[in-house]
């Protein structure tokens, strides 16, 4: 360096000590004198320099935790793969670079492998769009339900916030229900605009689909608090309709239906599932009405409990099928003659002519065309 000290001469020297140094190829005493070298250069004044000593330095996790914040400190070229890589940053630091920096230090912040709730707490309250969608993205993110309420509250209607959300593993419940509901209300819109339907029509095409949605959001693994949780949301937001509960327990999951009934009646848990599954021929009629669910769906229902007490579940792949196929057979026979026996490829069919079945008796296939 002292022969030829230009910038490229500069640059070449401290990828070699950074990468010798991260290397762990080197003594304790040479470990001391290559961190000293590198403290010198980042204080160089060419960006190409220090650039060249963070390219080297982002993963290695022995690194100097003075060093790591100084580069993190740097121009964006330079700081960007440190915040973005070192595991050396702790979340203080980064909880620093949230509060301080701009949104491309930010947004490497929201792209870091493993992100702690408080950290992303952080990055939603900037309210930067790049930012959330960055962060929401990344599945390495910890998000809490507030922080992702919060999203959604500023950024529902946003494409791309909204596509970054749909692409995690995992959301919660309550919050996917929510999504489901806004993306719906999207395409209801461009159902509108697009096809010249009626609003009423689009509305119930855009229910079915939704309904559908959400109710495929559950699975058997899922704790009672959250399905809980679920419908409780579902009740608030106006959308724990007659034809979600129908569906679900067409789709086997008596548990949802227990706890619909019990939101809707405002009845304990335990007491609403003593009256539903009461022997007598009261207790099921008397919590129906007292939910307020339709007098027409009510045969609906009583044949599903039915179903759900003589079929069997062997713990098998298609337990819910059957119950499925056998509770719509029953239930169908209160609509109309279903024929033949139900097969699987009719069941989906049957089950979307079901829950368009209204409280009035008309189908949905009949209200649109009047």
């Amino acid at each position: 360096m002292l022969d030829e000290p230009s910038a490229a001469n500069r640059e070449e020297t401290a990828a070699k000590v950074a990468a010798a140094y991260s290397a762990e190829a080197l003594s304790e005493d040479e470990r001391h004198i290559a961190e000293d070298i590198i403290r010198v250069m980042t204080k160089d004044t060419e960006v190409m320099v220090r650039a060249a000593l963070a390219e080297n330095l982002k993963t290695y996790s022995g690194l100097s935790h003075d060093i790591a914040v100084k580069l993190a400190g740097d121009v964006d070229s330079v700081a960007l793969p440190v915040i973005q890589f070192s595991e050396v940053l702790t979340d203080d630091d980064l909880l620093e670079i949230v509060r301080k920096e701009g949104t491309a230090k930010q947004t490497a912040v929201a792209g870091r492998p493993h992100v702690s709730e408080q950290v992303s707490d952080a990055l939603v309250e900037t309210g930067k769009e790049d930012v959330v969608v960055a962060l929401v993205g990344n599945d390495g993110a910890s998000i809490s339900d507030k922080s992702f309420t919060k999203v959604l509250d500023t950024f529902g209607e946003n494409e791309r916030v909204n596509a970054g959300m749909v692409g995690r593993t995992k959301l919660p419940m309550a919050i996917a229900e929510r999504l489901v509901n806004l993306v719906s209300e999207k395409l209801r819109d461009e159902l509108v605009a697009q096809h010249e339907l009626p609003n009423d029509v689009a509305t119930d095409l855009i229910l079915q689909s939704r309904e559908r949605a959400t109710l495929g959001l559950l699975s058997p693994n899922d704790a009672i608090m959250d399905v809980h949780a679920l419908i409780a949301q579902l009740h608030k937001n106006d959308r724990l309709t007659p034809s979600i509960i129908l569906r679900a327990i067409c789709m086997g999951d008596i548990e949802f239906f227990e706890i619909s009934v019990a939101v809707l009646s405002r009845l304990p848990l335990g007491a609403a599932r003593s009256l539903i599954h009461d022997e007598g021929a009261l207790g099921l009629p008397a919590i129906l009405d007292r939910a307020r669910l339709p007098e027409e769906m009510q045969p609906m229902f009583k044949a599903a409990i039915d179903v759900a007490k003589e079929t069997e579940y062997d713990g098998g792949d298609n337990d819910r099928d059957r119950f499925q196929r056998k509770m719509l057979e029953r239930v169908l026979t209160y609509m109309e003659d279903p024929g033949e026996e139900l097969g699987e490829e009719n069941a989906e069919y049957l089950l979307d002519r079901l829950c368009g079945f209204n409280v009035a008796g008309k189908s949905q296939e009949t209200r649109a065309e009047t």
